[in-house]
């Protein structure tokens, strides 16, 4: 196949860029400057240009462009760029496939598991309802950009949890064990949806291939919980994991994102990529983080006892 990428130089896109690459498919990467040969398309989301035309030469689009969600504080003023980094960019590729002589028959449009909000004692598949707060605001936003892409083509939604690999969101959580300051966050009792980096490129080749559309949820087999994660990270990385920091404290010092983020509780199953066959190279959170800890050289305990769920 002939992939259009938005977000190729980020996180989950340089790894989905290598593996797309290696399985023989041509990649093209869409840049906000002058681009440098065919393997390249400019465009400027935030301004709504693209060379529309460069959809008729590709057989799938995967967009992964949008603002970190990871970086703190979430003033007012990045929230607002959080909205519209996703919904610009998804806006500007659906036009543009709209506008191509023959547009693209896949899209898979990037989407994340913020949907569902804090859903304590829940079962979320992708047939639960939409949350309230920030996050699923942003994302029904972002999913209903996504739905403005031509009929013909198929769309599906990737609703992704926390994705484990050297450079994502628990960077920095593996940052603060690694110097001793590994806490519990409020009781760490929440759930926190992951998914391995390998298993979350592997879901997206494999639905680059499916007839799935939709929402789709890609996030880990076996829930996990929050103290679950910090303490396996602790025990392999041979560090304390002895401290707790209190709801109230957490609140003060990050705001809204301590909410959404950190403390939201959300048990989330990847029903429809199961039951499509799909089958998980990391089916826990220890083995993510037993991948994630060796790739970066990180010292690790792969036979540590595990945390209770």
């Amino acid at each position: 196949m002939r992939v259009l990428i938005a977000g190729a130089s980020g996180f989950i896109g340089t790894a989905l860029v290598e593996r797309l690459t290696a399985e023989g498919h041509e990649v093209v990467r869409l840049v906000r400057r002058r681009a440098q040969g065919p393997e390249e398309a400019s465009w400027s989301p935030g301004s709504g240009i693209i060379d529309f035309t460069v959809m008729d030469r590709v057989d799938a689009v995967v967009n992964l462009s949008g603002a970190s969600l990871s970086r703190l504080p979430w003033t007012k003023r990045y929230r607002g760029e959080i909205i519209d980094s996703r919904v610009t960019a998804t806006r500007t590729l659906t036009d543009a496939m709209r506008k191509a002589k023959r547009p693209p028959p896949v899209f898979l449009s990037g989407s994340a598991v913020g949907f569902y909000g804090d859903r304590p004692g829940e079962l979320l598949t992708e047939f639960s309802t939409a949350g309230t707060g920030f996050l699923p605001e942003v994302v029904q936003r972002w999913e209903t950009a996504a739905a403005l892409a031509p009929h013909e083509t198929r769309t599906a939604l990737l609703r992704t949890g926390i994705v484990v690999g050297h450079g994502g969101a628990l960077q920095v959580v593996s940052t603060l064990t690694r110097l001793g300051l590994s806490t519990r966050l409020g009781t760490g009792g929440q759930h926190w949806p992951w998914i391995s980096l390998d298993d979350e490129v592997a879901a997206i080749v494999h639905l680059l291939g499916s007839r799935l559309s939709g929402p789709v949820n890609l996030a880990g087999p076996t829930p996990a919980t929050a103290d679950r994660v910090m303490n396996a990270m602790a025990e392999r990385m041979h560090r304390p994991y002895t401290f707790a920091v209190p709801e109230r404290i957490l609140g003060l010092a990050l705001g809204r994102a301590a909410d959404e983020l950190l403390l939201s509780s959300q048990k989330v199953r990847p029903q429809r990529l199961i039951d499509d066959g799909f089958r998980f190279t990391h089916v826990n959170v220890e083995s993510a983080l037993d991948a994630m800890l060796s790739a970066r050289g990180a010292p690790s305990a792969p036979n540590a006892p595990s945390a209770p769920a």
